[in-house]
């Protein structure tokens, strides 16, 4: 798995190994310490030697300045490398995101997308940077000092190796124990930022009925959920550095003991034994460095899999070859289609069969969950049909490329969803190449234009979500969106719900007067729909209509009730 992320770091190499070898030359002059300091206790201070003393310390001093100059590089090589590859590592995930369809994306989540884009990189990133900067150097420090203390005394060298050996084993049996609850603590994170999220884009809803409270304490639980995930990864990590010292310190003082009898028999100098000390010193400061690695590559290990497990989902919408649309043919026909959404066996689309001429004004109306927004979502491919055959001008959908087929549509989405930027901006969406003009031919035909210019015109600002415009505003501005890319099937998926009847009523006679558009028009509202060309009326997944408005006021009983409902509304 760690050899697909390698490719991320290709670019940086030459900061990598450049930044290794500096942490591990001073690595090198580190373990070189310990040997100069006892060369100098038993050559200069035992001799009474100053000016031997002053050398040494000064060659000690010099080691010192050039291991910083080495510090100081590694960790410029390292932050260099660590965030090019956490960008590489974002841009390639947020990439492969975009090609996956609806399906992948609801199966998943998008709050715990957002998690594995931001904080799981993150981690992974981390871990690059503490590679180059410690993961060289603390193996090399652990195992110099051993190998160094096996030749100043094979004896005191094996106390050395037993004492790493146990402190590693603790480190293992550490790391293993606490993986799993990293795992579920960034799956937890997911939790929360959902609820987050939710709580954030329906702030008025959730004051509206003043459920804030209760709000509260849907969070309050998620968060003491993931407290207590962590406090079980507290208590498992609670043991290392107890242990480490317990095992460091034990065979510290073995040592002292043995080396005592060693100088009184003069098999030892006091310089050998200060280096041993030392040497002591650097393990145990190498593995309280590994320790708090364990913590990181573990986090780093569960962010790994997660973001893999998004790199290996495959897109169910796969890419077609492209074709050449047949403008003659019917502009949309569906035979037998059936669809579910990923995760249940029920069918919310059931072998629907349908046809629309090109240029035809087409409506759909049902009851809430009948199908008709789905239905319109197989058109463009944002899903596959389950079974069936979907084609637009004359051509199977999955012959299209998807570029090619989506420049076909104009989608307006329940949601009206803006971005951030200015109006301009948003509707260079519809047609990158547009003008002012057509842009303002788009909004005066959405019924915009007035509202836009009153604040700002085409450089009005937008902020996030559009939330500085009204829902109606909002809607308008979408559809404009759509208007302005020309396109050949327009899609209105109840886009006008918050529009007043006349603006309602005005928008769809300039939609109308668009030549050769075809306008496929979802709306909940029966008045909306009394002039279209064709009307399908969709109930539990099916057709159960077709037809104008007067023969389906006359033979749909379902048409007729949903009308004759709205009439006593408005009266």
């Amino acid at each position: 798995m760690i050899k697909r992320y390698l490719s991320y770091l290709k670019q940086y190499r030459v900061s990598c190994i450049l930044g290794a070898l500096s942490k591990w030359f001073e690595a090198f002059l580190e373990l070189l310490v310990p040997l100069v300091m006892a060369n100098i206790i038993d050559e200069g201070v035992a001799r009474g030697d100053i000016s031997y003393v002053l050398w040494g310390g000064a060659v000690m001093l010099a080691m010192g300045a050039v291991g910083f100059g080495c510090a100081v590089f590694c960790q410029r090589s390292a932050s260099i490398a660590s965030q090019g590859f956490g960008t590489n590592v974002r841009n390639a995930l947020f990439r492969h995101i975009d090609t996956l369809s609806y399906r992948e994306i609801d199966k998943i989540g998008p709050a715990s997308l957002v998690t594995r884009v931001a904080n799981d990189v993150t981690q992974m990133q981390s871990a690059v940077a503490m590679t180059i900067r410690l993961v060289v150097r603390s193996p090399f420090i652990a195992a110099g000092s051993v190998i160094l203390c096996l030749i100043l005394d094979w004896q005191i060298g094996l106390i050395v190796t037993a004492v790493s050996f146990l402190v590693a084993l603790v480190l293992w049996f550490i790391m293993k124990k606490s993986v799993p609850y990293y795992t579920k603590n960034q799956k937890k994170l997911d939790r929360l930022t959902q609820i987050t999220n939710e709580n954030l884009e329906g702030a008025r809803v959730v004051r509206a009925f003043s459920n804030r409270e209760k709000e509260r304490a849907r969070f309050g639980e998620a968060a003491e959920d993931m407290l207590q995930n962590s406090i079980v990864i507290g208590k498992i990590s609670a043991w290392l550095n107890p242990l480490t010292y317990a095992i460091v310190n034990f065979g510290v003082a073995v040592i002292l003991l043995l080396s005592g009898f060693k100088v009184h028999g003069g098999a030892l100098s006091s310089g050998d034994i200060i280096a041993v000390i030392n040497y002591m010193t650097q393990i145990l400061n190498a593995m309280i460095v590994i320790s708090n690695l364990v913590s990181l590559f573990t986090k780093a290990n569960a962010s790994m899999h997660r973001v893999s497990e998004v790199f290996d989902m495959r897109p169910s919408v796969e890419d077609g070859a492209g074709c050449t649309p047949d403008f003659s043919a019917p502009a949309v026909e569906m035979k037998g289609v059936s669809f579910s959404y990923a995760g249940t066996d029920k069918y919310s689309l059931r072998e629907v069969t349908l046809s629309v001429e090109r240029g035809e004004t087409v409506g759909i109306i049902g009851g809430t969950g009948s199908g008709k927004s789905t239905l319109v979502n197989l058109l463009p491919r944002l899903y596959d049909a389950s079974c069936g055959e979907v084609k637009i001008f004359g051509r199977d959908v999955r012959e299209y490329s998807l570029r090619q087929l989506r420049f076909l549509f104009g989608v307006v989405p329940q949601n009206a969803s803006l971005f951030s930027g200015s109006v301009r901006s948003n509707l260079f969406w519809g047609n990158d190449k547009a003008d002012d003009a057509q842009f303002d031919e788009a909004l005066k035909s959405a019924c915009a234009y007035d509202f836009v210019y009153e604040g700002g015109g085409l450089d009005r600002k937008v902020t996030e979500g559009g939330k500085n415009f009204s829902g109606g505003q909002r809607q308008r501005l979408t559809i404009a969106r759509a208007l302005v890319a020309k396109p050949e099937i327009l899609i209105l998926d109840d886009s006008c719900s918050a529009l007043d009847f006349a603006t309602d009523a005005k928008v769809r006679a300039n939609i109308a007067a668009l030549k050769d558009t075809t306008t496929i028009i979802i709306s909940q509202r029966a008045f909306s729909l009394m002039n279209a060309d064709k009307i399908f009326v969709m109930e539990d997944g099916r057709i159960v209509g077709a037809g104008k408005h007067d023969q389906l006021y006359e033979n749909c009983p379902l048409y007729r009730e949903i009308c004759d409902s709205q009439t006593r509304a408005e009266a």
